[in-house]
């Protein structure tokens, strides 16, 4: 995180405060579309009970700072995805009891659950580190190429190393010990978000940057959030393999994000590849045109 503060400006930071339209949209899809979708799958896939509450418990959280990671990894608006990040962190504080209450009828006091002190220290672990990170980059700019590439390197070897830890740990336990249609949720919701939040922010006229941006921020859902909420909320032994859901759901949330990424490293690429390149400017190509036209008049003085 304060390797991403080292890509933030002030003065940016400023402007999406004080023109927060891109925040606005992003606000909107994450808590009208996530929410929205994992209610429809319920229903679609015919999940009743707890099932059908850890699915909504994952759809009514905010984004978590994953986000912000892929959005860095696909050259997006980091300026805007922080500030959307913190504005959703902190409008979860009361949109989660009200979408849970909402989405959750048959739980009348799962919205009294909400683990608001997590939720702060999420906040706190977003704003403090990037703020390190923002304060380096405005007074000691020579150093903010150096901590952005140590955190992205550090990054990626942890982002590897906790993957690894968990086939090695769990291996295929997950295959069998959870149902397959919350496998089938898994994998379809975040894609789901990703492409919502892309098309709400191209119909509202956002910039390519930012577009990838809101998608991120829509798609990725804060985990870590979930699993605190399960196991406030009930028991083990009656929640059962269901504790594993929002740990499955990131790991599909990371795979699909690194399959985005690859794909747009791909597509920028070979898109660059396809451009002509501009040809330099000399003396001959400025003075072609006006032989052309001095050899289309023989008589008179010619231009020089």
């Amino acid at each position: 995180m304060v390797s991403m503060g080292c890509t933030m400006e002030i003065s940016k930071i400023k402007k999406n405060i004080l023109k927060p339209k891109g925040v606005a949209i992003a606000i909107v899809a994450q808590y009208g579309v996530m929410p929205l979708t994992g209610f429809t799958l319920s229903k679609a896939f015919q999940l009743q009970g707890l099932m059908a509450v850890a699915v909504l418990i994952c759809g009514c959280s905010p984004g978590g700072a994953f986000s912000n990671v892929a959005t860095l990894a696909l050259k997006g608006d980091m300026n805007l995805s922080i500030v959307m990040t913190t504005c959703s962190t902190v409008l979860a504080l009361g949109m989660m009891p009200l979408l849970l209450y909402l989405y959750c009828q048959g739980f009348p006091n799962l919205h009294k659950l909400v683990p608001y002190a997590q939720i702060v220290a999420s906040l706190a672990m977003i704003l403090v580190p990037c703020g390190i990170g923002i304060m380096i980059n405005h007074y000691r700019p020579k150093y903010a190429n150096i901590f952005m590439k140590v955190g992205v390197i550090t990054l990626c070897a942890c982002v590897i190393v906790v993957i690894l830890l968990l086939f090695i740990d769990m291996g295929s336990t997950w295959l069998t010990v959870l149902h397959p249609s919350l496998m089938a949720i898994c994998v379809i919701m975040p894609m789901i978000g990703y492409s919502f939040g892309y098309i709400i922010s191209l119909l509202f006229r956002l910039n390519h940057s930012q577009r990838r941006t809101v998608a991120m921020e829509t798609g990725c859902q804060n985990i870590q959030l979930c699993a605190a909420i399960l196991k406030v909320a009930f028991p083990p032994a009656e929640m059962g393999p269901l504790f594993m859901l929002p740990m499955v759901f990131g790991l599909f949330q990371i795979t699909e994000t690194t399959i985005l990424v690859i794909l747009f490293r791909c597509y920028e690429r070979f898109a660059g590849e396809k451009k002509e390149p501009c040809q330099p400017v000399t003396d001959d190509n400025v003075n072609e045109p006006l032989k052309k036209l001095n050899a289309d008049k023989p008589e008179g003085p010619q231009l020089l």
